[in-house]
């Protein structure tokens, strides 16, 4: 029997890459992206991205080894510019002891308040780096983390926001079903003079309050998805300084090519679907976006 059958050419379509989009004619910034996370090298990325005018890209660690590695790699790559975190989802399983937690000595962590507290010692040295722009992604995530895991989330959310102000950097928010308790928290907190809400997911109500409140709104590709018409509505009525393009690669590939593996040589699909959301043309969008994320991220 073949070692092929069963195997349908359609399932290779949908673990393709997708085809390299028209190049943008104004270079913008991927704001937020895993490289770590993707095939290749990051030197093919980041030439497979710059081909098509993505010429700079934010990448964002989630834990302490993606941090750390977030950092080496800005340090190496003049367009690639660091956010380094725990992600919402990381700060329970380092209180419960999780096995795939860190700590410095390299050993299963016990766990506890003292483990989170290692942790975002490492994430407030790895800040204070000049390559890093921004701390996060962080914030909250009621999908994926019960009850059981919220006292510690909220603690490490706030600790990543006094970290970034002290170190003058941008917050990079996470926010999963958890609007009303992320913006609580930041009005208790104070929130940076810089603050992004990746991969936005609130709708039109919510961004008047990001604008009122000056936070910017990343917008990724699910905009594009069919059952996304709150971040469409969202995406018409953002401040045009406050609105940002990201990948979140491999994640939330755009449509036409939900599915598939995502990377910031894709941003200009969801460029053009932005463009079209708030009735303007492509590189009057482009302009916008790239100034506005070299001010959210200060480089």
């Amino acid at each position: 029997m073949p070692s092929n059958a069963g195997h349908s050419p359609r399932d290779d379509d949908k673990l393709a890459a997708p085809p390299l989009p028209a190049p943008l004619q104004v270079p913008v910034a991927d704001s937020h992206t895993h490289l770590d996370m993707q095939s290749g090298t990051v030197e093919e990325a980041l030439a497979k991205a710059a081909s098509v005018g993505v010429t700079t890209v934010v990448q964002v660690g989630c834990d302490i080894k993606g941090s750390q590695w977030a950092a080496e790699t800005a340090a190496a790559h003049a367009d690639v510019h660091a956010a380094v975190a725990l992600h919402p989802n990381e700060a329970p399983r380092i209180v419960h002891g999780d096995p795939d937690g860190w700590s410095r000595q390299g050993a299963r962590p016990a766990g506890g308040d003292a483990a989170l507290d290692e942790a975002l010692a490492e994430i407030d040295r790895l800040a204070a780096l000049p390559q890093v722009k921004g701390v996060g992604e962080t914030g909250l995530d009621y999908f994926r983390t019960g009850p059981e895991g919220k006292a510690a989330q909220e603690r490490s959310f706030r600790a990543h926001i006094e970290i970034a102000k002290r170190h003058g950097k941008a917050l990079v928010i996470h926010d999963r079903d958890a609007h009303a308790d992320v913006l609580r928290i930041l009005k208790e907190e104070g929130a940076p003079e810089r603050t992004v809400f990746h991969c936005y997911s609130g709708d039109a109500e919510m961004a008047g309050i990001c604008a009122r409140e000056g936070y910017f709104m990343s917008f990724a590709g699910n905009v594009t998805f069919k059952n996304a018409q709150n971040l469409r509505d969202a995406l018409a009525v953002a401040p045009p300084d406050l609105v940002l393009v990201e990948t979140d690669a491999p994640f939330l590939t755009p449509a036409p090519y939900r599915g598939r593996p995502n990377a910031p040589y894709l941003v200009p699909v969801t460029v053009r679907a932005m463009a079209a959301v708030r009735g303007v043309d492509e590189d009057v969008l482009a302009t916008a976006l790239a100034a506005n994320t070299a001010r959210a991220f200060d480089y």
